[in-house]
């Protein structure tokens, strides 16, 4: 019996290694892509099949997918786009150069490898596409502009390319996280430093105050959080569902969110957002 195949961006740590080792146990065919060689051939080594996909490059794209469909004979079960970082600071400080940066990786790159991967679920009559969100793609934070922006445009994106898929028997979800202990606020560091000329910035002292520490440090306990598991036991529940959700929530922040976007007054939802 031939396994369900399933290609899964940024799977380096995170969300994306966690739901490539427990779908690999649970028999998929797992196609589990990083940005970086080193990263692959560690995968590799622990059992998965991995290669490079790197969501800046479309020539890196455009061979993954060769690679994939080599791979399973061509054709494709179901694509998760995972892959994503996060630039903090204030958006003030935020040069452009920065939010084309975290565009081409959060929505340009997948939506490239996207636009490339359903022709194929076309042509063999199914398939399925979760787009890997946030609670960060339904209300804002400071200090998180360009991955708000990037998160909120997934959002539109996938919101639309649903609608027009309802024709086909192609099914989109968002999974929405929230909360779960990844390495995401370590990974962005790099970028931070990068891009933020936070010694030069009107925000200097909110920067010494408590973002650095933030950032640096990280923000201690946070007792909705959660481990990547939880997001990838809702993944898994999508993928074997017989009619995929349109929106799956994974942590209690994300359910309190999605609620009080709808219901409360712009003044009301910033003031609670603003506390935290």
């Amino acid at each position: 019996m031939k396994h369900r195949s399933i290609l899964i961006t940024g799977c380096s740590s995170g969300l994306g290694y966690d739901a490539a080792h427990r779908l690999h146990d649970l028999g998929w065919q797992v196609l589990a892509t990083c940005r970086s060689q080193t990263d692959c051939d560690r995968l590799t080594q622990e059992g998965l099949t991995s290669f490079v996909i790197d969501m800046d490059d479309a020539s890196s794209i455009a061979a993954g997918v060769e690679k994939t469909l080599a791979l399973t004979g061509g054709t494709l079960d179901a694509l998760y786009n995972n892959a994503a970082f996060a630039i903090p600071g204030p958006t003030e400080d935020l040069p452009v150069g920065a939010l084309r940066a975290v565009f081409e990786t959060n929505l340009f790159g997948l939506h490239d490898l996207t636009f490339q991967v359903i022709p194929v679920m076309r042509a063999q009559g199914h398939g399925q596409i979760i787009n890997c969100s946030s609670v960060l793609g339904l209300v804002p934070m400071k200090w998180r502009g360009a991955y708000v922006s990037s998160k909120y445009a997934l959002e539109g994106l996938t919101d639309v390319l649903r609608l027009e898929m309802a024709d086909t028997p192609i099914h989109i979800t968002l999974l929405e996280p929230g909360p779960i202990r990844t390495k995401i606020r370590e990974n962005s560091i790099p970028h931070f430093e990068k891009w933020i000329d936070w010694k030069n910035s009107a925000r200097r002292e909110q920067y010494d105050a408590f973002l650095l520490d933030s950032l640096y440090v990280g923000g201690g306990d946070n007792k909705f959080e959660l481990l990547p598991e939880a997001n990838t036991a809702k993944l898994v529940r999508i993928l074997n569902a017989k009619r995929p959700p349109e929106r799956v929530f994974v942590t209690t922040p994300t359910y309190i969110m999605n609620i009080a976007r709808r219901i409360l007054p712009t003044r009301a939802l910033d003031w609670i957002i603003s506390r935290g």
